[in-house]
């Protein structure tokens, strides 16, 4: 967040969800601006692509990954990148005076938002094909059952653990939300808690709740259900046991990340993007495991980061086709795996990702866990950011005092009232 962040709760490489728009606005610049033709002369030659990759690594690998696609395609494709909390204001600024590029990499969570106003094509009408992609991922990309947005890689949560640490006490991985409990329990000593994870009141505590809240059976469509109360519970326990840090309320992904490397916790909950980190402490033995379950042989149901490749609606039918296949070449299978490696996220197409698994064996919990992952927007669509935030809210209140059943009563209220 999300990712990012989400993050931050992460899409692309942990971005958080942005900061909802109201369908109400993107509706009426897109039906007066990007669907009545592009309103300036572009060069036939050149193409353009909006993403958030300001950060220098990931603009040079997408860089280089434009480049040998524009190669392959004889064209020019340069790279428009920026802060990724400006990425759906920006694209509809561009709708509105008519100047749309033709892709936009938009975080998941936000796509179906600008696909609900009818501002994006169809990817499969473009030839883009769905085949060798998981059904979670073909969902991640999709509104209302049609393919808007193609992912080179996505990533999801899983439990990190200080290898050390657990060997030093005998302890095996936890598997099940009791072996779970009792080993964070053994594990807090002195100023080590045995457990990291984010409840704060943005994206990134909505993130990781949905493993405890899905695992459990629980469902974004009734946030007071007793499923869903139980994973709030459960939480509550650990806080209450004394293996959460008081502090958990506040902490992003980033701070759960930080704790953990300077050895403030013997686990944490966490994804892929912070790998490159962890790596530049030689010292630090860490492991990867599927979140753990709440009793053995259910299925760990992670929440699907990342971003989406999309073509606008712009009205040019010929630059389209070209930008589809521009798209097809940047989310094909060869340029997924050299993306993921890079980035230390998994490749959306499974052909790639077994490759992957293969090139990077200490993240194969990851790919496992990818698996059976879910997107967030799959049930709500553009319905989404509402629900994000009354649960950012019940959260916030659960582990301050209130009753999860209490918080969570209003939080369906107000996921229902839409206030």
């Amino acid at each position: 967040m999300t990712a990012h962040p989400p993050g931050a709760a992460r899409g692309g490489r942990g971005r958080p969800l942005r900061a909802a728009v109201p369908f109400t606005a993107v509706s009426v610049l897109l039906a007066g601006a990007a669907l009545t033709g592009c309103g300036q002369q572009r060069d036939d030659d050149v193409y353009t692509v909006m993403n958030s990759s300001t950060d220098e690594t990931y603009h040079r690998w997408d860089a280089e990954a434009m480049e040998r696609c524009g190669e392959q395609l004889g064209i020019t494709i340069e790279q428009q990148s920026v802060p990724a909390a400006q990425v759906m204001t920006k694209a509809l600024r561009m709708a509105s005076s008519k100047s749309l590029p033709d892709i936009v990499q938009f975080d998941a969570s936000e796509m179906p938002t600008f696909a609900e106003a009818g501002g994006l094509v169809d990817l499969e009408s473009l030839g883009l094909s769905t085949a060798d992609i998981p059904e979670g991922i073909v969902d991640f990309g999709s509104y209302e059952g049609t393919y808007y947005g193609a992912a080179r890689s996505v990533n999801t949560l899983a439990l990190f653990y200080n290898e050390d640490v657990l060997d030093q006490a005998g302890l095996e991985v936890p598997t099940t939300w009791e072996e779970l409990r009792e080993s964070a329990r053994e594990l807090t000593q002195g100023k080590r808690y045995g457990l990291a994870l984010s409840a704060g009141g943005a994206e990134d505590g909505v993130f990781q709740f949905t493993p405890f809240m899905w695992s459990n059976g629980g469902d974004e469509t009734k946030l007071d259900s007793p499923e869903v109360v139980e994973a709030l519970d459960y939480w509550k326990a650990l806080l209450q046991d004394g293996s959460l840090s008081k502090s958990t309320v506040n902490w992003t992904q980033a701070d759960v990340n930080d704790q953990f490397m300077a050895g403030n916790a013997a686990m944490m909950i966490n994804g892929p993007w912070q790998v490159e980190t962890l790596n530049s402490d030689e010292s630090l033995n860490w492991g990867i495991a599927r979140i753990p379950v709440p009793e053995a042989g259910d299925d760990s149901v992670g929440p699907l980061g990342g971003a989406v490749l999309t073509v606008p609606r712009t009205g040019d039918e010929d630059r389209q086709k070209t930008a589809g296949r521009i798209v097809a070449c940047m989310a094909g299978e060869q340029e997924q795996l050299t993306y993921a490696i890079n980035s230390w996220m998994v490749p959306a197409n499974e052909k790639a990702a077994a490759v992957w698994r293969e090139r990077v064996p200490e993240l194969d919990s990851l790919a496992d866990q990818v698996a059976a992952a879910r997107s967030r927007t799959a049930q709500l669509g553009d319905g989404w950011p509402g629900v994000s935030l009354a649960l950012q809210s019940a959260f916030q209140s659960a582990l301050t005092g209130e009753s999860s059943q209490a918080a969570l009563t209003r939080a369906q209220q107000r996921a229902t009232s839409g206030n």
